[in-house]
């Protein structure tokens, strides 16, 4: 050791002590790799030590008269002399001064220290480590200062020290390896600063992310390396691994995929397979890894005797022995076996047996290769539940987390009221993700204590979008809501809608206990104005406008567990209108204008007028999903009824059914799901005239976009299209060979009026892919899908058409018929036919002809499939759609793309 380091130093007698250079700190801490990469701080004075050693001490006097301190700054000596053992009176020796030096070096305080002794009186000289001025962070771009910064013991305003910037350079390095990033290197510098201050500069080299260049398996025979390799987390780096954080390499991730690869075997009967080594190994160019897998694979057994032997009064062992889902002879599969466990073990939880352990024992038959299992039920008491504790809310009331407890003080416990809990808060979306209800024992060992560990997450929502769409144009929409209003779990919001086809205001509040009671009650106060449009030889046309001011009121109370029954009543009033301009003439001459039906079409006309309807409805709901965010299993199955007529201007019935359910495929990350709907309304009161319908056109069912994929907006179902003629450039109608008026059929120059239909039926089938984590925590849920349905059941409309107009005969004795939509008329002549055979039809004022058609009043199903993708963007919930039509019918409007912002999937 040296007294200025580690090694004592001291004078010959009468002489005072030779200063040395290497009492100055050197600005550049030198970074070099120590084995495993561990940067070591050396400093320039102990190269010096080394080469010029002092002398030893020789002592002057044996006794320590007087001990001081030389050098302090910032701790007081007193401070420095209750680091070390040496005290006044004591025998002065080169071995104390030794312990001394070694006392003063373990305390990391100090860059420079020694011990002199002056015949009895022993100066202790120091230099103090600097204080830290600041930390600086360079060269960091995929691990940002927040990052690094609460990861390293370094911090402003404490003493430097060379053992904390050595583990801080570690604890960097090691933080880039778990990104995949082995090249990292970190160099450390000190820069000086007045007043024994210090900047200290980790400059930082990244470098590449190291990437799993190949996976090789050795010793696999039952299975290929493709399948094997299909099981691990781990992924070899591929072009089409693009959206996968799991190509990189991670020791962590290594020893899981030894897990995965016994557990594949285990379920595919191999009980002996093994693991014998697995090597992860760079390559020469230091970027990627190799990993190489050794396995012994073993035979395949099969299930033999099995059997369960319960030591719990409630279960009798030869009756769940006869219900295991393994039987003898099946392939052996340690899947089955765990899931068997905690089937059993949950069976015991609902019994009220809190902690009953189920262990199976293996007797494995190596000679006929059979695999006998015992699933050992071992005595526990009953458990009951002592209380319930609530922890972390700081807003939410406790009442609001209690009331969804299905166990309270003092019930049984059962597993299976803990996991509908668990549900029941998740649903909630107060709270964390994946929230849990904790099991602890309480005072006694038949007590349990339920604790809902919860951490509160903002439940404020307040959006603005603005957007542009080739049908609306511009469109704005805001909406303010809070889903736990003051920490009751109420919810209060307010939405406005604004687009050149459609605006909306709405106030909504509900509570889900009106008066602390298991009775939920809302209420919603709205204005809607809809201009309903359709093209017109690329023309967008209004072709009614409908106006709807009301509120509804709703309550509800629980059947059971996962049933409830809701009432509710609605009030509109509604204001349905035409453009006068366009749909409006003077029929009678009188110079009044009405709704004309050759122009609007006689189901717009019947469709004008003010109305009130009040409607009394119930629905009758089942819900057992597992969130109600984003569900991966359960059901939900909603059944409707409304009936108006209860005063108010409309009078008919209608119902409504909507199922549908979610299945988790395995532990792949795989949600399938399956919904119908359907619904019928029956009118309880008759319209007169032809073709009239007695459901007005704005209470009809309405189907297409977004319901059903594949299809415009209201694109499926029965429909009025009208069809101009073909005009020459003499504005002639143009004929066809068979003498027929030629009539346009592309989309955008006909007019397309859907108009609804009594009956309908949707059916969907989905299937969500799971993709790696770089691209979940981007919020991509991509999927494939199914849909099928149909809308029908309308009375048929009077159509208009140049051979059901008003006809009118001229001077010549020509009948004449006027052109629906325009002042003209087309005259045919008494002799139909021309001389080479075409019709003889003379144009006596020019005008466009059209006809109308009625299309798709039919049940057939309309089949369309494609894929799609959600999205959880910054700017709100995101769906695109690609879609390809499978089967329709004529009139149907498809559509291939489609996308939808700021709805829910």
């Amino acid at each position: 050791m040296s007294e200025t380091g580690y090694r004592p130093v001291t004078s010959q007698i009468g002489h005072r002590p030779v200063p040395s250079r290497t009492g100055r700190m050197v600005a550049l801490l030198c970074c070099g790799s120590i084995l495993a990469g561990m940067p070591a701080i050396a400093l320039a004075q102990e190269a010096g030590q080394q080469q010029n050693p002092a002398p030893a001490p020789a002592p002057q006097s044996n006794v320590i008269r007087t001990i001081s301190v030389v050098g302090a700054e910032r701790l007081e000596p007193t401070t420095i002399l209750s680091y070390i053992r040496l005290r006044v009176g004591q025998e002065y020796t080169s071995a104390a001064a030794d312990e001394a030096l070694k006392d003063l070096g373990a305390t990391e305080l100090f860059a420079n220290f020694s011990i002199r002794n002056d015949n009895g009186n022993v100066v202790i000289t120091v230099t103090e480590n600097p204080v830290i001025n600041r930390i600086v962070l360079e060269g960091n771009e995929r691990l940002k200062n927040d990052k690094i910064v609460p990861e390293i013991k370094l911090a402003p305003r404490q003493i430097f020290t060379r053992s904390k910037v050595r583990a801080d350079v570690a604890r960097i390095i090691e933080l880039y390896k778990r990104q995949g990033r082995f090249a990292a290197q970190v160099e450390p510098k000190m820069v000086q600063l007045p007043q024994n201050r210090v900047d200290i500069v980790f400059e930082i080299s990244e470098g590449p992310k190291s990437k799993v260049r190949q996976i090789n398996i050795l010793g696999n025979e039952k299975f290929s390396d493709g399948e094997l390799r299909g099981e691990m987390v781990t992924k070899q780096a591929r072009l089409t691994s693009f959206f996968s954080s799991n190509t990189s390499y991670d020791p962590d991730r290594l020893a899981f995929d030894q897990q995965k690869l016994r557990q594949f075997y285990l379920t595919e009967g191999y009980a002996d397979f093994r693991v014998v080594s697995a090597v992860a190994e760079l390559t020469p160019d230091q970027k990627d890894f190799i990993i190489t897998y050794v396995v012994e694979e073993g035979e395949r057994y099969k299930f033999g005797n099995v059997e369960v032997d319960s030591q719990l009064r409630d279960f009798d062992s030869d009756t769940m022995s006869a219900n295991l889902p393994m039987k003898g002879g099946d392939w052996y599969n340690a899947k089955t076996v765990e899931d068997t466990v905690e089937q059993l073990t949950e069976l015991a939880g609902r019994f009220g047996y809190a902690f009953a352990d189920v262990q199976p024992r293996f007797r494995a038959n190596k000679d006929d290769l059979t695999m006998n299992i015992t699933f050992i039920l071992r005595e526990a008491p009953r458990v009951y539940v002592e209380r319930v504790d609530i922890n972390g809310n700081t807003l939410t009331q406790d009442k609001v987390v209690r009331r969804e407890f299905r166990l309270a003080e003092g019930d049984a416990f059962n597993s299976l009221g803990v996991l509908r809990t668990t549900a029941r808060i998740n649903s909630l979306a107060y709270f964390q993700e994946n929230f849990e209800v904790t099991q602890v024992e309480g005072s006694a060992p038949d007590r349990i204590v339920l604790e809902a560990n919860i951490e509160e997450r903002p439940t404020g929502e307040l959006q603005f979008s603005a957007g542009f769409s080739s049908i609306e144009q511009f469109i704005l929409a805001g909406s303010i809501r809070q889903r736990n209003f003051r920490g009751r779990g109420q919810t209060i919001g307010l939405s406005v809608n604004y687009s050149q086809f459609s605006r909306s205001a709405q106030i909504s509040f509900s509570e889900p206990y009106l008066f602390d009671r298991n009775i939920s009650a809302g209420i919603d106060i709205y204005r809607r104005d809809f201009n309903s449009f359709n093209f017109t030889n690329r023309d967008r046309n209004t072709t009614f406008r409908q106006s709807t001011t009301g509120f509804s009121m709703r309550a509800g109370v629980p059947l059971t567990e996962y049933m409830s029954l809701v009432g509710s009543y609605t009030l509109n009033y509604e204001d349905v209108t035409l453009d006068e301009t366009q749909f409006f003439s003077d029929l009678d001459g009188d110079g009044t204008l009405e709704c004309d039906p050759l122009r609007a079409g006689r189901f717009l006309c019947d469709a004008l007028g003010t109305r009130l309807s009040s409607i009394l409805g119930i629905s009758l709901n089942y819900n057992s999903l597992n969130s109600r965010i984003r569900p991966t299993r359960g059901k939900t199955v909603s059944l409707t009824g409304e009936f108006a007529g209860l005063g108010g201007d409309v009078r008919y019935v209608r119902f409504r059914g909507r199922a549908q359910q979610f299945w988790n495929v395995g532990n792949s990350g795989f949600i399938f799901s399956i919904l119908a709907e359907g619904g019928t309304i029956i009118p309880l009161q008759e319209r007169p005239g032809a073709g009239v319908d007695d459901v007005l056109l704005t209470d009809r069912f309405f189907l297409g976009e977004p319901q059903f994929r594949g299809f415009r907006i209201r694109g499926v179902g029965p429909r009025v299209v009208t069809r101009f003629s073909v005009l020459d450039q003499f504005n002639n109608p143009v004929l066809n060979d068979q003498g027929d008026i030629t009539f346009l059929t592309q989309r955008r120059q006909v007019r397309d009026d859907a108009i609804g239909g009594r009956n309908y039926y949707l059916g969907r089938a989905e299937l969500e892919i799971p993709l790696g984590t770089g691209a979940r925590e981007l919020g991509l849920r991509p999927s494939i899908w199914a849909d099928v349905g149909a809308l029908w059941g309308v009375e048929t409309p009077v159509l208009t058409n140049n051979e059901t107009g008003i006809p009118i005969v001229d001077d010549l004795g020509n009948q004449l018929y006027r052109v629906p939509g325009t002042s003209g008329t087309i005259g045919i002549t008494t002799d139909p036919t021309q001389p080479d055979g075409s019709p003889n039809i003379r144009l006596i004022q020019q005008g466009s002809n059209f006809r109308e058609f009625f299309f798709g009043d039919s049940p057939s199903p309309r089949i369309t499939a494609g894929i799609g993708v959600n999205w959880n963007s910054p700017f709100g919930p995101f769906r695109i759609d690609f879609a390809q039509t499978i089967r329709k019918v004529e009139g149907d409007d498809e559509r291939t793309f489609t996308f939808n912002v700021g709805t829910q999937f």
